[in-house]
């Protein structure tokens, strides 16, 4: 029997209501603990949280600190999108302002009436304010001499407008993040100095603070979304953060975007930042379609939990498609449980609207344009000018190499992937926005020597194109020979890439929504 449309009404507003996770709100469902995540994040240790947008991060922060609410461990919150616009070191004055406004905050429920530990905090943030001020006037130096640099650069006949960017596959990505993080560093270097001397007197008073509590012995800090941060400024923050921690109470607890994070660099010969498993431990939440079958699983558990809360038994959830609807749903999303969920709730209106009582794949294709839009939407807004226009030509070139082979899957060597910076940096960024998805590491080809990355472009990237019929194979990642079809699947080579490159039309946006095949 068909559910009620007062049941659908109830899980459509459920699931709108737990899209996005916010703070001091109730969980829509509970965290969906595969491999005792929890527990390792609820642990006295510093971590790192990656995955891409979607995936669970907030939802496990929130749910983490419900877990911990009967110990003696407290948590402090921080997205760091509230800091996007802020420079350096000013946002790092920020965060640990906020750090301490929220311990000011609950000072009587975690710490007791102690005129003491009130008195403690308030001077920190006395100090912070006087950093903060002197910190505006750095930037305000900043800011001018970048203006006579760029006055400069004028005269000597360079023009001040922005050109297309090329994509430079000789030039390191990562060595333009470097050059960036020397110069942050190099401007900034004065105003960190002043933060440095001040750091252990700061260590100080925090371990003061915790001698003077019985009923709070360790406090987490959460900082999420750090790739909100500017990449050439990350290092810094999490170096001082992770400074600040240590040999104290004091946890962190980051997360982030993996290749839209720079949380370590050397900077002569000196480190920079917290380095992965020996500063802090790694914890990957993310779903690929390297394991559809977990993934699904994974996203099914997701939707059935939004079910059983309103009422709604798996069953009945499962009663809502047809054949393979739901894997087409997942496909779709990208494995990533929003983006599924939101999916899902588009096609079932637009279903029930034509009087139909059940999802297909087709029903699912009509709707993938849309969600295609939407990353595309969130990449403008997440990139900066210059790496946004190499993102979306990087996407036009990649979908024009598949159509022209006719398939939706691609291979890369692992070996290119590994000396090209750049290349390297473009493909896991596309990876971040979900536009391409990872179906496989070191594979091995029927005909060609070496290892390899796969990749299927999203669907969204071509669902929508007419004219498709017979020009166009798919593989399906939800069938159990999708891994040996792989292996057949043609290579992108550097060479292709920079003639495809070069020809990407002015207005690639406009391009890539189009619905008639170029």
């Amino acid at each position: 029997m068909a559910l009620s449309d007062r049941k659908l009404n109830s899980l459509r507003q459920k699931i709108t209501e737990g899209l996005r996770i916010q703070r001091d709100t109730s969980e829509p469902v509970p965290y969906m603990d595969a491999a005792n995540i929890v527990g390792d994040v609820c642990a006295k240790q510093n971590h790192t949280i990656f995955a891409r947008r979607g995936c669970g991060k907030t939802l496990l922060l929130h749910h983490s600190t419900k877990q911990l609410a009967k110990t003696k461990t407290r948590t402090v919150y921080l997205n760091c999108e509230d800091f996007k616009r802020h420079s350096f070191p000013n946002v790092l004055v920020e965060i640990l302002d906020a750090l301490f406004r929220e311990l000011e905050r609950h000072l009587h429920g975690w710490f007791g009436r102690s005129k003491a530990s009130k008195l403690l905090i308030s001077n920190i943030r006395v100090e912070l304010n006087s950093l903060r001020s002197k910190a505006d006037v750095q930037e305000e130096t900043i800011k001018t001499s970048n203006s006579s640099e760029a006055s400069e650069k004028n005269e000597a006949g360079i023009e001040g407008k922005l050109e297309v960017l090329q994509f430079k596959l000789n030039e390191s990505t990562s060595q333009q993040t470097k050059q960036q993080t020397e110069r942050s560093f190099s401007l900034r270097s004065e105003k960190l100095k002043e933060l440095d001397i001040w750091l252990p007197r700061l260590k100080e008073q925090v371990r003061e603070f915790f001698d003077l509590s019985s009923s709070v012995t360790a406090v987490f800090l959460q900082i999420d979304d750090l790739y909100h941060l500017k990449k050439s400024d990350q290092p810094f923050v999490i170096d001082y953060i992770h400074r600040l921690c240590k040999d104290l109470p004091l946890y962190f607890k980051v997360a982030t975007l993996r290749h839209a994070s720079s949380l370590y660099m050397d900077l002569d010969n000196q480190p920079i930042g917290a380095q992965e498993r020996h500063d802090y431990q790694p914890i990957n939440i993310d779903y690929t379609f390297a394991d559809f079958p977990k993934t699904k699983e994974q996203n099914r558990k997701i939707l059935n939990e939004f079910g059983k809360a309103v009422g709604i038994s798996e069953g009945d959830i499962s009663s809502l498609f047809k054949g393979a609807g739901f894997d087409r749903l997942v496909m779709a999303g990208g494995g990533v449980p929003r983006d599924t969920l939101s999916l899902f709730l588009e096609v079932l209106g637009t279903v029930k609207s034509e009087g139909n009582d059940k999802i297909g794949k087709d029903d699912v294709r009509l709707m993938s344009k849309s969600n295609f839009e939407k990353r595309i939407e969130e990449l403008k807004q997440d990139s900066e000018g210059g790496e946004q226009d190499v993102l979306m030509r990087g996407i036009y070139v990649i979908r024009e190499f598949c159509l022209s082979k006719g398939t939706n899957a691609f291979l890369v060597s692992e070996k290119i992937l590994q000396q090209n910076d750049d290349f390297r940096s473009l493909i896991y960024r596309l990876l971040d926005y979900r536009i391409i998805h990872n179906t496989a590491s070191a594979l091995t080809h029927k005909s060609q020597p070496g290892t390899f990355q796969a990749f299927v472009v999203d669907i969204g990237c071509y669902a929508h194109l007419r004219k498709l019929d017979g020009r166009f194979s798919e593989l399906d990642v939800s069938r159990d020979n999708a891994k040996d079809q792989l292996r057949s699947s043609p290579i992108l080579e550097e060479s292709h890439f920079q003639s495809l490159f070069v020809a990407v039309p002015e207005n690639v946006e406009t391009a890539l929504l189009a619905d008639e095949v170029a």
